[in-house]
């Protein structure tokens, strides 16, 4: 099974499959807490972090923000006192690819060390 944390983000082009269902499957046993729901026709990963307090919150989200930049994947992020809700999809296709899932288990890694 591959290590998605450890892979680099690639350059999503219109053309870029979606996640087949099988390949969904495979990537979501690395992240059992995270769900895929669906948003205005679109497929998103999405988890809710909890923590003490909203500096807490802000912190990671911004933690979340530099990874973002570093491979050129943004998220959905909403910071709340005690909690973020994170959200990945690729917007130029329209639902999930590997690099949604990649991004989610750099979510995780970060949460870890957080």
């Amino acid at each position: 099974m591959i290590d998605l944390a450890g892979i680099k983000c690639a350059p999503c082009r219109e053309d870029a499959p979606l996640a087949t269902q099988a390949e969904t499957e495979k990537y979501m046993q690395q992240l059992p807490e995270w769900k895929i729901g669906e948003r205005d026709g679109i497929k998103r990963l999405t988890r809710i972090y909890n923590f003490n307090n909203f500096t807490e919150a802000m912190s990671f989200s911004n933690k979340i923000a530099v990874i973002a930049e570093e491979e050129n994947h943004h998220p959905a992020l909403v910071t709340e006192w005690g909690k973020v809700t994170v959200s990945w999809w690729s917007h130029i296709i329209k639902g999930l690819h590997l690099n949604d899932f990649v991004m989610a288990a750099k979510t995780e890694e970060l949460f870890k060390k957080h």
